[in-house]
């Protein structure tokens, strides 16, 4: 048996299988809900990025959002022709630009608050939270790879 292919093969059993199907697992209610108020689920990550830690640059932001720089780009148009994004001159700076969620992203995200109550506690009342907790910490240490 080839000890590599369970890891990094194309196989149902590989690591990158097995994380695409958890995370569309924990991914598809967050997308459902977020279409409920006419977003993507891309749009939905940049709006609760922002929320919870402010202000930032799109570089930062498509770090902490896992989308690449162009998409990002288009999804932050949109969500600026939506008023739910504003994009500033950084002051310090004048070179950069600050992106932010506005009143209404707020309003959004704020609208969704208990559907994400739901989800965090229908996961963690399935794996313990113990067990997620490790899980979050194997996570952490999969993307400093």
């Amino acid at each position: 048996m080839n000890v590599i292919a369970p890891i990094f093969g194309g196989t149902s059993d590989s690591l990158h299988m097995r994380i695409n199907r958890a995370r569309e697992r924990v991914v598809a209610p967050i997308r459902a809900f977020a279409a409920r108020s006419h977003l993507t689920e891309q749009q939905w990550r940049i709006l609760t990025v922002l929320e919870e830690q402010g202000p930032m640059d799109a570089t930062r932001l498509s770090e902490q959002c896992g989308l690449l720089l162009p998409s990002q780009t288009r999804i932050i148009q949109t969500l600026m022709e939506k008023a739910l994004v504003s994009r500033c001159r950084d002051l310090r700076d004048r070179r950069r630009q600050t992106l932010a969620i506005t009143d209404a992203g707020r309003a959004v995200v704020s609208d969704h608050a208990e559907d994400l109550a739901m989800l965090s506690a229908r996961i963690e009342s399935r794996l313990g939270r113990k067990r997620l907790a490790t899980l979050i910490e194997l996570l952490d240490e999969l993307e400093r790879i």
